[in-house]
């Protein structure tokens, strides 16, 4: 009697939330979620930190000091991750996350908050990095697109709700608890994530090469590109009532960024060379354009037109419904990408203008509603296709660097339109007539940096 023939058992994908991997992609996406959260929230309730502290002549470095401290902690976590593994720098930017957290709660004058911020960036620029490595290490190949699809459900949630709660929060017991009520939810985040600290990778990473993988050089470069971004926005700040110092300032600060950003840059990026290093300062041509107006616009709306925290935040939330859409769209469409580009940058520059309209007198404030959903719909069918496009650009044994790279222009570019528009801020005024004038020129600014990325979408071809 012949034995039965063995039959294949068919393959099986580990699913995320199986018992395998779920208490590591729970803690994941709960980590990710809260810093996202954090990122969301603090634009609603930066007006009531300005008036409490007397902060409002920092209300653009707040979020510049997270930026630029996050710029310089990612390259440096990733170098670190790669050559001693993810653990440590994990563990290091929760603890200073939390530490930032409570800092900016407890803050008793603007000084403190801006210490705070920067604790912060350092957190979560180390926290990210050491997530995306820990994807790598700890989940198959097969099973990474999925998990990297429930990252971007984490950012899109707190984008929906974040600002909203925050503004209740904030109303109910106060702006501190809304980064108290963070602190807490570390804890249950780090126990599920236990085990994948503690877990061995399957393989070991093979050590990157190039001038983009060397830790000193790149450490140095990152560092010059932070510090000098910092130099430049505290000279640009000042030009009003320092002009000869500042303008110091900021030829230092132009010369050390322009250093650093050569080294953490692929060749030709400064120049807008064809191809890969256009796409990647495309990233940053879109960050600043949006977010440069983003971050002003609770200011408006709670100064020049007395909403209260709440409804400032339900405008935001409309942001992110309309950059859902449009990264949904950029993955059907049939189009270049450099159309796409082109297109997101357009949608933009237009969703800009029209917020201008909400700071006009006789004219609701909530127009900013309909004006942010066009331009986060740019920004998720143009931002989306510049990241995927950078990557299929890009050599095999250069989609780190390049990752990392595009990370650089989007922080770079967020970071110096919020410390520029803080600065014309100061310079106009801080009554609410001279926030809204302010306003104005802030947004011509970052229309005219969008109408850029338009021009330059072809060069990304």
């Amino acid at each position: 009697m012949k034995a039965p023939k063995a039959v294949d058992t068919p393959y099986e994908q580990p699913r995320i939330f199986g018992a395998a991997y779920r208490a590591a992609t729970i803690g994941i996406l709960l980590v990710v979620t809260l810093v996202a959260f954090e990122g969301m929230s603090v634009g609603v309730v930066m007006p009531q930190v300005s008036k409490q502290l007397d902060a409002l002549d920092l209300y653009g470095l707040s979020f510049s000091a997270f930026l630029i401290a996050s710029l310089f902690a990612n390259v440096v976590s990733g170098l670190w991750a790669d050559r001693r593994g993810y653990t440590m720098p994990f563990l290091l930017g929760v603890v200073l996350f939390v530490l930032g957290m409570g800092l900016a709660g407890a803050a008793v004058n603007k000084e403190l908050f801006l210490a705070a911020r920067a604790v912060q960036g350092l957190g979560a620029g180390c926290t990210i990095v050491a997530i995306y490595v820990m994807i790598a290490r700890v989940y198959p190949a097969d099973v990474r697109p999925r998990v990297f699809a429930a990252l971007s459900a984490a950012w899109v949630v707190p984008a929906m709700v974040g600002p909203a709660v925050a503004g209740f929060v904030a109303d109910t017991w106060g702006w501190r608890w809304v980064f108290y009520g963070i602190i807490p939810l570390v804890l249950p985040a780090l126990v599920m994530l236990v085990p994948a600290l503690k877990r061995r990778p399957s393989q070991e990473a093979a050590p990157s090469e190039g001038p983009r993988s060397r830790p000193v050089a790149m450490t140095l470069a990152a560092l010059a590109a932070a510090g000098g971004a910092g130099v430049l926005l505290w000279g640009v700040d000042g030009l009003h009532d320092e002009p000869a110092r500042s303008a110091v300032a900021v030829v230092a600060g132009l010369a050390a960024l322009g250093y650093g950003l050569r080294k953490l840059l692929p060749p030709g990026a400064l120049r807008f060379g064809a191809g890969l290093p256009t796409t990647i300062m495309l990233r940053g041509f879109f960050s600043a354009a949006f977010f440069g107006v983003n971050g002003f616009i609770p200011l408006v709306l709670e100064e020049v037109k007395e909403f209260d925290p709440r409804l400032a935040g339900i405008a935001l939330t409309t942001g992110a419904l309309g950059w859902s859409t449009g990264s949904y769209l950029q993955s059907r469409r049939s189009a270049e990408p450099y159309r796409r580009i082109r297109t997101g940058a357009a949608c933009v520059m237009a969703g800009v203008l029209l917020s201008l309209l909400s700071v006009l007198p006789g004219v609701t404030g909530w127009v900013a509603v309909p004006a942010w959903i066009v331009a986060g719909f740019g920004m998720g069918l143009g931002m989306t296709t510049v990241s995927v496009t950078a990557l299929k650009q890009s050599p095999v044994n250069e989609q780190g660097a390049n990752s990392a790279a595009l990370s650089v222009t989007d922080m770079l570019g967020s970071a110096l339109a919020f410390g520029v528009g803080g600065a014309l801020i100061n310079l106009i005024g801080h009554s609410p007539s001279e926030i809204a004038r302010g306003f104005e020129v802030i947004g011509g600014l970052m229309a005219l940096v969008a109408f850029a990325a338009m021009l330059l979408a072809r060069r990304a071809r």
